[in-house]
C-alpha cells in the first residue's frame, strides 16, 4: 500500500507542471475537459496498481451505467479516503465539491483547479458554482455527510446536496460504497497497513427527483443511506469472495 500511495503521489507530481501551465492558457471548456479526463485516468491507474500489487478487489462496474446520464448529482456515503478516487475512475466528466484545503494542496490543487472543481468553504458560492457546472452538462460528485463517516453506517447529512439539486433542478443518484474493512476511514491513520486483500463494492441506489423541501429531502436521504447500508444482505467482502472462490463459504458468525 505504501507503493500504491507513493505511485499516486508521483502521478500527481508528474501532472502538476502541465496543469499549472495549461490552466491560464486553455479556454475554460477545453481545460476542464482535459483536467477531468486526466484525473479520471490517474484514478484508474492507481486502482489498477492496487489490484496488481496489493491484491485489492474493486467491483465498480455499476458506475459505468452513469457515464451518459448528464446532468446528474452523484451522492455517495463516505467511509474512506478512496471514495472519490473510486467514482472518478469511472466518470470522466465528473466534477467534485472539494475541501478548500485540498484545493490549495501542492499535489492536488493545480489539477483540481484545471478541472474546475468546486470549493466548499463558501456555501452560497458552492451551490451557485455547482448549479453552473450541472447546467453545463457535468456530473457532480458530493458526499452529503460532508466528511468521512464517523457514525457507521452513515452519519447525519448536510443540506448541500439538497440545495444544489433544488436550485439546479437535477436528480440525485445515490451511490453506496462498501469496504471489507474501514481502511482509510476517519479513525484509520494514513500509514496504518490495511487488512489484505482489501475488497470494495460500489452499487447504485435509488435516484431521487429534485426536491421541493430541502430539509425533508436531507432527512430522507440520510434515512435511505442508513437503511440500505444496514440491511444489505452481504458485505462487500462476502460479495466478492462468492464470485472469486469456488469453495463453499462457512456459515456466518453471529455478532453480539
Amino acid at each position: 500500500m505504501v507503493i500504491g500511495l507513493g505511485s499516486l503521489a508521483l502521478m500527481c507530481l508528474l501532472w502538476l507542471p502541465f496543469a499549472l501551465l495549461l490552466y491560464p492558457l486553455l479556454p475554460k471548456l477545453a481545460g476542464q475537459t482535459l483536467g477531468r479526463k486526466a484525473i479520471s485516468l490517474i484514478a484508474r491507474l492507481y486502482l489498477g496498481l492496487l489490484r496488481w500489487v496489493c491484491a485489492c478487489r474493486f467491483d465498480l462496474s455499476e458506475l459505468d451505467r452513469l457515464r451518459s446520464d448528464t446532468p446528474l448529482i452523484v451522492a455517495a456515503n463516505h467511509p474512506s479516503l478512496l471514495d472519490a478516487v473510486l467514482i472518478l475512475s469511472r466518470l470522466p466528466n465528473a466534477v467534485c465539491v472539494m475541501k478548500a484545503s485540498l484545493m490549495d494542496n501542492v499535489l492536488f490543487g493545480s489539477g483540481a483547479r484545471l478541472a474546475r472543481y468546486i470549493r466548499n468553504n463558501a456555501p452560497v458560492e458552492m451551490v451557485l458554482g455547482a448549479r453552473d457546472e450541472l447546467r453545463g452538462g457535468a456530473q457532480l460528485i458530493i458526499f452529503p455527510e460532508g466528511t468521512r463517516t464517523t457514525d457507521f453506517p452513515v452519519g447525519p447529512c448536510l443540506p448541500g446536496a439538497a440545495l444544489i439539486a433544488a436550485r439546479a433542478k437535477v436528480p440525485v443518484q445515490t451511490v453506496l460504497i462498501e469496504f471489507s474493512t474501514p481502511y482509510l476511514g476517519k479513525a484509520w491513520p494514513l500509514f496504518r497497513p490495511p487488512q489484505l486483500p482489501l475488497r470494495c463494492r460500489v452499487r447504485l441506489g435509488r435516484r431521487f427527483d429534485p426536491p421541493a423541501d430541502v430539509r425533508a429531502f436531507t432527512l430522507e436521504l440520510a434515512a435511505y443511506f442508513r437503511a440500505e447500508l444496514t440491511e444489505a444482505p452481504a458485505s462487500a467482502a462476502e460479495a466478492v469472495l462468492s464470485e472469486m472462490s469456488p469453495c463453499p463459504k462457512p456459515p456466518a458468525a453471529t455478532s453480539s
